[in-house]
C-alpha cells in the first residue's frame, strides 16, 4: 500500500500498533485497565494513547480484575469493543467468573440477540525475573472454554495481524502476551491495517523428518532446535499453533502425516496442556502416519519457580534437541 508506515519493531510495539490503528478506524473501541492511560501500561502497551485518543476512550481502572472483566462484558453488549487489559495473567483469575459465567455465555444466553466482540488482554508465561503470581502459562483453563477464543502472538508481525483480528472478532478473544519476547526481537512491521485470520496455525518452516509445534515464547527456542537439527541433517517442519482454541487440527495432521513424527513444546506444565489436546488429536487423526509416539517438552508440574530457578523450569533448546533425537530414533 502506497505510503504505509513500516517499522523495524518490537512485540510490545506492534501491540501499541494495532491498538492505535483500530481505535482510529473504530470509535467504538476502548481500551481499559489498571495504569493503561496516563502511566501507558506496565510494560508500555498502550503508551500514547490516552494522549492521542482522550481519557473517555483509555480507561485507567481500579486495581479490580472482577470489576475490569465485568465492565467490558457491558460495553460489549451495548455496543462498544473494550480491550481489557490485565497486567499480569496471573491476576486474570479474579474475573474468571466474568469471563467463563458472562462473557463466553452471552452468545449463546441471548440466542444470538448480544454478542460480546472484546478483548482480554494480559501478558504471560516466565523468563522476566518477576515475583510469584507474574509468571504463569494457564491458557489451557481458557482454551477449555467454549465460547472463548486464545490466542497467543509469536512475533511483531504475528501480534499486529492478530491483535487486529482479534478487536474485530464479534466474539470473545483471551489474547496473552508472552512478555519475555516483549523486545527479544524485531521485525519489519507494515502499519496497514491489515489482520491475520484466527483459527488458524502458521508454518514457520517446511520440513520432512519431524514435525515441531509450539506457540508463544517457545517458538524462539523451538526456531533456534530447529537451526541446528539442519546442521546435523535433520529437517524439521515448525508450525506456530498462534490460536490454541480453536485448534487448527487440519495444518497439524497433514504436517504429522507429511514428517511422521511430532515433537510439541510448550512452557505451560505438562498435565492437562494444549500440548496433550494436540496430541490426542494426532492420535485420532495421524495414528496411522506416525513413526514413532508423540513427544512432549514442556514445564514441570509444579509452581513457576522464583527467578533463580525459572531457566531450570522452562524448556530450553536442548530439551527441545533430546526429544527430537528420541522420535528420530525409533
Amino acid at each position: 500500500m502506497s505510503g504505509t508506515e513500516v517499522r523495524d519493531i518490537t512485540l510490545v510495539e506492534a501491540v501499541n500498533m494495532a491498538l492505535a490503528w483500530e481505535m482510529a478506524r473504530d470509535d467504538s473501541v476502548v481500551v481499559l485497565g489498571e495504569d493503561v492511560a496516563t502511566n501507558g501500561g506496565v510494560f508500555r502497551a498502550t503508551v500514547g494513547l490516552k494522549e492521542r485518543f482522550g481519557f473517555r476512550r483509555v480507561m485507567d481502572t481500579p486495581l479490580a480484575e472482577n470489576l475490569i472483566a465485568g465492565t467490558a462484558v457491558g460495553m460489549a453488549t451495548q455496543g462498544l469493543k473494550p480491550v481489557a487489559e490485565f497486567q499480569f495473567m496471573g491476576f486474570i483469575y479474579a474475573g474468571m467468573e466474568q469471563i467463563v459465567s458472562h462473557a463466553a455465555r452471552m452468545r449463546n444466553r441471548t440466542r444470538g440477540r448480544l454478542h460480546c466482540p472484546l478483548v482480554y488482554r494480559a501478558p504471560f508465561g516466565g523468563g522476566i525475573h518477576a515475583p510469584e503470581h507474574h509468571s504463569e502459562s494457564t491458557e489451557a483453563l481458557f482454551a477449555h472454554i467454549p465460547g472463548l477464543r486464545v490466542v497467543i502472538p509469536s512475533s511483531p508481525q504475528r501480534a499486529y495481524g492478530l491483535l487486529l483480528a482479534a478487536i474485530r472478532n464479534p466474539d470473545p478473544v483471551i489474547f496473552l502476551e508472552p512478555k519475555r519476547i516483549y523486545r527479544a526481537v524485531t521485525q519489519r512491521v507494515a502499519n496497514n491495517g491489515e489482520a491475520l485470520p484466527l483459527d488458524t496455525c502458521f508454518t514457520l518452516r517446511e520440513g520432512e523428518d519431524v514435525t515441531l509445534i509450539t506457540w508463544g515464547a517457545c517458538v524462539m527456542e523451538t526456531l533456534q532446535a530447529a537451526d541446528q537439527l539442519l546442521e546435523q541433517g535433520v529437517s524439521a517442519e515448525v508450525i506456530d499453533v498462534a490460536t490454541v482454541s480453536p485448534l487448527d487440527r487440519d495444518t497439524l495432521l497433514c504436517s504429522v502425516a507429511k514428517t511422521g513424527r511430532a515433537v510439541i513444546v510448550h512452557e505451560a506444565c505438562r498435565n492437562g496442556g494444549v500440548g496433550a489436546e494436540i496430541a490426542a488429536s494426532i492420535a485420532e487423526g495421524a495414528f496411522l502416519d506416525l513413526q514413532a509416539p508423540v513427544v512432549r517438552v514442556t514445564g514441570y508440574d509444579t509452581i513457576m519457580p522464583y527467578y533463580r530457578n525459572e531457566q531450570a523450569y522452562l524448556p530450553q533448546v536442548s530439551d527441545i534437541l533430546e526429544a527430537v533425537e528420541q522420535v528420530i530414533a525409533l
